[in-house]
Order: C-alpha cells, then sequence, then structure tokens
C-alpha cells in the first residue's frame, strides 16, 4: 500500500519531510499557504526562502489548495508554526475526514490558552486519531540525507507503530513513544534553552556556560513536564535531552541564532527580523512562565529569560541572578529520598 500524506506548511521542516516521505514512494502533498511562495517553488522546485539548494523531487505536488492537497489522503502531517495550528485546522476542518490521521511537528505552546498541539487538534478534531514526530532533526540536514533520529509519541500503539513504519527511512530512525504530553514539551521547552544558550554565546561565555544551562534547563523541563503528567524519563531522550543538545549547539537552530544576537546586544524584534524565520521559543517562553506559575514549578531559567524578552531585563543581571541563587542539592527535586544522615 502507498501511503498518500498531506503536508500542511511549506517552510524548511515540511518541504525537507516532504522530500523524505517522495522518496519512500510515498503520494506526497505540499501546502504552501502564500500563492506566489508556492508557484515561485513549482517552477524553481526548490524552497528558496527556507531550504535553498535542495531539490524538491517532481512527484511532490506542491499546491495552495487545501481542500486539494487533504483529499483521500491517510495523513495530514501539520507542519506549520505552532501559533498558527489553531487557524489552520478551523479553516479546513471542513475538508478533513475523521479517519484521516494527525501527525503534528511543530514544536510549541499555545500563548493564553497554554495548550499543547495534541489538545488544540482534539477540541477541532476530536474523532482524529494523533501523533507527534520530535527530536532532534534540523530540517537543514534532513533534506540532505544525513542520519537523523526522531520519536513518535501517540496514546495509540498502533498508531505510533504505523507512524514509526511510514516515516522510517535508512538515514531516519523512528523510535516509539506513548507519552504524548513529555514528548510536546520536550520539543516545546527545549526551544527556551536555547535561547539562552544562544543569549550565553552572544555575551561571549563559554562551553562552561552553556553545559551548565543545557544540564539545569532539562532539569526546568522535567520539573513541569512531570507536574504536568509527563513521564519523567521522556526527558533523557530524544524529545528531551536530544532536541535540548541540537538546539543549543547548531547554528541551525533560529532560537540559539536569536539569543546570540540579542546577547550581542539586538532587542526582539531586532534579532527576530534579522533570523527573517519563525523563532518558536520566543512565543513558548511566554507560555512556559505563565505554566511555570500555573503549576507552581520553580523554572529559574525559564524565568529570567521570560524577563530579558518580555520585560527588557539587562541579560548580564539575569547571569548573574542565576548564580548567585540560594544555594541547593543538585538533585534536589529526589533528596528527599536520601540517606537523612548524608
Amino acid at each position: 500500500m502507498v501511503e498518500k500524506i498531506a503536508v500542511i506548511g511549506g517552510g524548511s521542516w515540511g518541504t525537507a519531510l516532504a522530500i523524505l516521505l517522495s522518496k519512500k514512494g510515498c503520494e506526497v502533498g505540499l501546502w504552501i499557504r502564500n500563492d506566489k511562495q508556492c508557484e515561485e517553488m513549482r517552477i524553481s522546485r526548490e524552497n528558496l526562502k527556507y531550504l535553498p539548494g535542495v531539490i524538491i523531487p517532481n512527484n511532490v505536488n506542491l499546491t495552495s489548495d487545501f481542500e486539494k492537497v487533504v483529499y483521500g489522503k491517510d495523513i495530514l502531517l501539520m507542519s506549520v508554526p505552532s501559533y498558527a495550528v489553531r487557524e489552520t485546522l478551523v479553516n479546513g476542518q471542513r475538508y478533513i475526514e475523521p479517519n484521516q490521521i494527525i501527525v503534528n511537528v511543530a514544536k510549541g505552546i499555545e500563548n493564553n490558552s497554554l495548550m499543547r498541539i495534541s489538545e488544540i487538534v482534539n477540541e477541532i478534531l476530536p474523532r482524529n486519531k494523533y501523533a507527534i514526530l520530535s527530536g532532534p532533526s534540523h530540517a537543514e540536514e534532513v533534506a540532505r540525507d544525513m542520519p537523523t533520529t526522531v520519536v513518535a509519541a501517540s496514546k495509540e500503539r498502533d498508531v505510533a507503530h504505523y507512524i514509526q513504519d511510514v516515516f522510517m527511512a535508512p538515514k531516519f530512525r523512528v523510535y516509539t513513544n506513548p507519552d504524548v504530553i513529555g514528548v510536546e514539551l520536550g520539543g516545546s521547552l527545549k526551544n527556551v534553552i536555547a535561547l539562552g544558550a544562544g543569549i550565553s554565546d552572544g555575551l561571549g561565555y563559554g562551553d562552561n556556560t552553556k553545559a551548565a544551562l543545557m544540564t539545569r534547563g532539562i532539569i526546568e523541563m522535567a520539573r513541569i513536564g512531570e507536574k504536568m503528567g509527563a513521564n519523567y524519563e521522556t526527558f533523557a531522550g530524544l524529545a528531551g535531552i536530544g532536541d535540548l543538545i541540537v538546539t543549543c549547539t547548531s547554528m541551525h537552530s533560529r532560537n540559539r541564532r536569536a539569543g546570540i544576537l540579542i546577547g550581542e546586544g539586538k532587542n526582539l524584534e531586532e534579532a527576530v527580523e534579522s533570523i527573517g524565520m519563525v523563532v518558536e521559543g520566543i512565543k513558548t517562553t511566554k507560555s512556559a512562565y505563565e505554566l511555570s506559575l500555573r503549576y507552581n514549578v520553580m523554572m529559574p531559567i525559564t524565568k529570567e529569560i521570560y524577563e530579558v524578552l518580555y520585560e527588557g531585563k539587562d541579560v548580564k543581571n539575569s547571569v548573574v541572578n542565576l548564580m548567585l541563587r540560594d544555594k541547593k542539592h543538585e538533585m534536589e527535586d529526589i533528596a528527599k529520598n536520601l540517606d537523612s544522615k548524608w
């Protein structure tokens, strides 16, 4: 059976996955919202704006017609920015059939509602099955056939295994995980920490600082995740520490690059304009900070990044605040279980 897949969103990640799936022999339609960009891509067979230098195979059907791209498909792969998921689904829901599986690859938490993507999808399309594909996976490398591993998460085992089979390729390995909450939060919250890592780089700090941010950052991610119903162990996997490493260390990372610019002295608007693409971590920082208040969870790195982005706090003062916090046990979350005589 040849899977029929609609990729919703013509950014770098959507384009890369459309290429991957087409090489596997799937019937792939790629929906690009902007008519002009769609026509340019049809002519050049290249996504010059988001993924220059990578040829889009002729068997990928490019269209700006949402009804046409989703008709008769088995899987709808959501690759629009997280803030656009709700609008895209609301506008297109009349064309979506209940037997079509929704696979999300966007990484973010909706502002104001603080809903995860699975919650948004379930609210709008309650009859559709859902999975998320996440992990350390830069589009620039996947599109160029570099070995990559990700995780497919779904509450339903058969859905996770089906998505694993559909996406698995010689250089694209897919694991499964039932922890949808943890995988979604890991993919979203790592962007916040990556902004911090970039700010550290922009300030001229070194590897010691970045290692500290990443290590303490994953603790924050797991802490809020567990409070929200995720498995703590998920954050030690591909969607947690794996995605955090790649996003904090690579210049492919828009979040890290935006952080570098902020650390160098640019304001938020200047940094975003310079990147020229969606920086998911900026909106997610606001959501993450508000979640920490809602669940009464200490997230000091997230709090400092929020104050830098949204309250104009000096980044150097934020570093001092983090370094001079009250003394803690490194494993403070489990210290209560240690031998009381220690």
